[in-house]
């Protein structure tokens, strides 16, 4: 009993104790103009505490602290201000005094906490206030394209592809997404899929961009830069919050329909030790329709001169049109002519070959819009459990984020994603020195397929009997202009036959859109994962990956700030065959890499000096090591001119498909690389990749070959028929830089120049199914058309080199009105005479500017936005098709309307508003315009 009493007594004093240490400080924080300031971080100095300020600039923080303490508040664009804390309920009104973007924080340029101005690469950032009020598109993600340097290619309304400094695709395997510290890629496709199944805007606390080659700290693929989303700690953001966006997507082909967006975030802190948070979002819209139907000359940059309009000739091949591709050449191997012949005695009169020229024809394909409903849709969960077991900086967090959605991908061809599935689950522990995090990602392809194959095997059926019918149409026309005096060679009168025969052809066999033949006939090739019947592909990847760092700077008293961290990854392919040679199980291997980084300040804190070195290793690979050095010279009185250069080394690891990928996409078969790649069957041919890659003819002397009727000699591939199998690319980095602010205007201005070796390219080769290179049999498979067309993953020989600067000014304009611009110049250079066959996708325009001009605050609780942004055409090169992508001048505009008594902002705005459409890659849809409608509450 009596240890019971002095428990109990000593439970009571502790707890009375707690209650007495505890703190409760109010107040707001307002501008100079007396407005308040949204998002304002207030925390109290050397500790965990802190918390934001809400919709009309106020703030409240109880802690277990007694005081004194100093308490700071900061914004980005405001100078950061500090007070003392008194006493308990102390009222703290802060005012703070507007100062420069590039006193902003960040974190990832050097994986430690340090202005714009210090940091000594390039970086640009983003955060929730430009979300809630400076944002000028319905979604925060492609509001992104306004930051200097960075591009965005639209590959479908959801689906965007952020970029930097060139060689874009919409598989960008270069640049890296990272969503609190979680690689955001696809495990199988190995690049990120937007924020389709990314962030809920009501989470994001920062973004943060890295422009360049980021290996030496954040390993491979980070190679054209790299991209930090981070979301909201629970801890510090409570309260629930949630949006509503509704307005219309408007396109030419697609006309106007309707656009929904809705999301909600509730988060709670239960203790100074726990706290939770959960968000959801759904977004539902019309995807931009695609049709061009134009034919284009593959090889070829797409021309006037080598593309061919819709309906050119009875054998068309429109790009966004499937099933097309089924000609009487590639189906029965013989043209109009040749199969009028055949049947002459059977099926038409003897001698009705004369009144046939000899045509190859195909069959009519279906649109894109005969595949697809075009529903564009994305749903995002995620929740996260926050723990602080000793309630300090400590920190365990359990994080599951999932994803679903439908979308459109452009790669070889047109993909479908229906119900594309993926989730994300991490632990991690960390404190201000230290992190440690494990997690992994899974996904699941749902009901996606090939548009191509779609309606290339729906066109399979009753082939040979549209074709019949063709050719009887075809021969009873042509015999009755003949018999009524007129001459059936005319150029008029042959495109009048081939229409009418086509339209007999098409009523009599061709299964229309919208009939139940044709429902039934579609639901059964897009469920089917053969390429030969079906188009359904399958995947179900995952990848594992555990990370750390440690900052060693408190242990060494801050003498230098030294970092060691390092991280693994398993990728587990699985595409039952689909995709990756994968078809007697799953394909799993490893890499794993290290580094290191000290920074030094020197000469009296003006140089400050960054380096670092990280080594990596696949298992297919030798090792690569990854330095990087950095200079920032703090130039002028007060350092604010600030001068910086770096040289690093990158590398890149062939991604997943350029390993293992074994694709047939109608015309070619895409094979991987790798080692351990080479003796694997590939779809559809008794080859190997062994075969493709040692036993070959090179593209260029087969195309010669075929335009001499065999007259020039075909030779292999590199003189002995082998293509070098895939290895790293590297890159050289160097840049310059600086920041300052001149006057009123803040610049930031960079420089860079990259060189490449072992760049990473795709090589087309022709292998014999029978033969071999290395005596005629080869040749004779050639001519006789037993031949295979592959394109291989491999390294160009060829010597390439980019280069480019960007120059962005700001200011500030009557106090409250901020304009702001850049240019871009973005270059490539490579000798196409050292390899004749490769095709370097710079897929990036020479010349871009952009303007931002607007007031948060035009009038009490009033703002807008306006961002322009023009480019100059470019040639984009890809496996679809190649083309010269037209200049183009794009307006988004916004203004927006707080009323703080509700805690809310309506906003109104819309994008693209010349109306001129405009394409970021041959083979998409043409973007039209959006207008949208917005209101978010904010109880934070």
């Amino acid at each position: 009993m009596k240890t019971l009493n002095k428990t109990i007594s000593l439970f009571i004093t502790l707890f009375s104790a707690t209650l007495l240490a505890q703190t409760t400080i109010s107040g707001s924080v307002v501008d100079s103009n007396n407005q308040p300031l949204i998002d304002a971080h207030i925390i109290i100095e050397n500790s965990i505490y802190g918390t934001y300020t809400d919709t009309e600039g106020h703030f409240i923080l109880t802690v277990d602290m007694r005081p004194p303490f100093n308490l700071s508040a900061s914004r980005i664009g405001y100078e950061t201000l500090s007070i003392q804390v008194l006493n308990n309920n102390q009222i703290i009104n802060f005012i703070l005094k507007e100062g420069t973007d590039l006193d902003d924080t960040v974190v990832y340029g050097s994986r430690k906490p340090e202005s714009v101005r210090e940091s000594p690469v390039p970086i640009e950032i983003f955060d929730a206030t430009d979300i809630r009020v400076s944002t000028a598109t319905p979604n925060f993600y492609t509001s992104l394209e306004n930051l200097k340097g960075v591009d965005i290619n639209h590959g479908s309304l959801t689906f965007n592809s952020v970029n930097t400094r060139g060689f874009a695709t919409f598989a960008n395997n270069r640049f890296v997404q990272l969503i609190d510290g979680m690689d955001n890629a696809s495990p199988a496709l190995n690049f990120v899929m937007g924020n389709l199944v990314g962030m809920n805007e009501l989470d994001v606390h920062s973004v943060e961009l890295l422009p360049g080659a980021s290996s030496a700290l954040y390993g491979a693929n980070a190679f054209n830069g790299i991209l930090f989303m981070t979301s909201k700690n629970p801890f510090n953001f409570e309260g629930i919050s949630a949006y509503y966006k509704q307005g219309i997507t408007s396109q030419d082909a697609a006309g106007d329909n309707t656009y929904r967006d809705f999301g909600i975030r509730a988060a709670h802190k239960f203790s100074d030790k726990f706290a939770g948070k959960a968000s959801f979002s759904y977004l539902k819209g019309t995807d931009w329709y695609a049709t061009d139907y134009n034919e284009y000359n593959r090889g070829s940059v797409g021309t006037p001169d080598n593309i061919s309009p819709f309906r050119s000739s009875p054998a068309h091949d429109g790009l966004n049109i499937y099933g097309d591709e089924i000609s009487l050449g590639a189906a029965l191997g013989m043209n109009l002519k040749e199969l009028v012949q055949t049947y002459e005695g059977i099926l038409f009169p003897i001698g009705s070959s004369i009144l046939v020229p000899e045509n190859n024809v195909a069959r009519t394909g279906y649109r894109e819009q005969d595949l697809t409903d075009y529903n564009a849709n994305s749903l995002k969960a995620d929740f996260a459990l926050h723990y602080r077991p000793l309630a300090d900086d400590l920190e365990i967090i359990w994080n599951s984020r999932l994803g679903r959605g439908n979308t459109i991908f452009q790669g070889g061809n047109r993909y479908q994603l229906k119900n594309f599935f993926i989730q994300q689950h991490r632990l991690e522990i960390k404190n201000d020195d230290f992190f440690l995090r494990g997690y992994t990602t899974s996904e699941k392809a749902g009901d996606s397929y090939d548009m191509f194959f779609t309606g290339l095997n729906m066109n399979k059926v009753g082939a040979e009997e549209w074709f019949g019918t063709y050719a009887g149409a075809y021969l009873q026309g042509a015999a009755q202009v003949q018999a009524s005096g007129g001459n059936p060679f005319d150029p008029t009168i042959q495109e009048q036959l081939h229409t009418a025969s086509r339209n007999a052809a098409d009523q009599l066999v061709t299964i229309q859109p919208g009939t139940p033949q044709f429902k039934t006939l579609f639901n059964q090739i897009t469920s089917d994962p053969d390429v030969n019947t079906g188009s359904k592909f399958i995947d179900n990847s995952k990848m594992y990956v555990v990370e750390g760092n440690y900052n060693f700077s408190r242990l060494l008293k801050d003498a230098v700030d030294l970092q060691i961290g390092g991280s693994a990854r398993q990728y587990a392919l699985n595409s039952q065959g689909t995709i990756f040679t994968d078809y007697d199980g799953p394909i799993k291997y490893d890499e794993f890499g290290a580094y290191i980084q000290g920074i030094k300040k020197l000469a009296d804190d003006r140089l400050k000096v960054t380096a670092s070195i990280r080594y990596d290793k696949n298992e297919f690979f030798d090792a690569n090591l990854s330095p990087r050095i950095s200079l920032v010279y703090f130039a002028g009185a007060n350092k604010n001119h600030n001068i910086r250069a770096s040289f690093q080394t990158g590398f890149r690891n062939p991604h997943t498909q350029s390993l293992f990928i074994g694709l047939n996409v109608g015309d070619v078969l895409l094979v991987g690389g790798a080692p351990a790649n080479l003796d694997k069957n590939l779809p559809n041919t008794n080859l190997t990749a062994r075969d493709a890659y040692f036993d070959s003819y090179s593209l260029a002397s087969f195309l010669a070959f075929a335009a001499s009727q065999g007259t020039s000699p075909i030779e292999p591939v590199n003189g002995t028929g082998m293509t070098p199998l895939v290895e790293p690319e590297k890159v050289k980095a160097f840049d310059l830089g600086y920041r300052g602010t001149v006057g009123p205007v803040d610049i930031d201005f960079s420089a860079y120049y990259n060189n490449y070796d072992n760049f990473l390219a795709e090589k087309v080769v022709i292998t014999p199914n029978s033969g071999s290179t290395s005596d005629l049999s080869g040749i004779a498979d050639i001519a006789s058309g037993n031949y295979t067309i592959f394109q291989l993953n491999t390294n160009s020989s060829a010597d390439i080199s980019s280069y480019g600067a960007i120059i962005g000014l700001s200011t500030r304009i009557a106090k409250d009105f901020k304009l702001s611009a850049s240019y871009n110049f973005a270059k490539f250079d490579f000798d196409q005479s050292s390899d004749p066959d490769f095709s370097a996708g710079f897929n990036t325009p020479e010349h871009k500017v952009k303007i931002s001009f607007g007031n948060t605050n035009l009038f009490k609780n009033l703002g807008f936005q306006v961002n322009g942004r023009w480019s100059d055409e470019y040639l984009w090169q890809a496996n679809i098709a190649n083309a010269m992508i037209p200049s183009r001048t794009v307006i988004d505009a916004q203004i927006n309307y707080t009323i703080p008594a509700i805690k809310s902002i309506f906003k109104i705005g819309g994008t693209n508003l010349g109306g001129k459409e405009y394409q970021s890659a041959v083979g998409t849809g043409y973007i039209g315009q959006q207008y949208f409608i917005s209101w978010t509450i904010n109880n934070l």
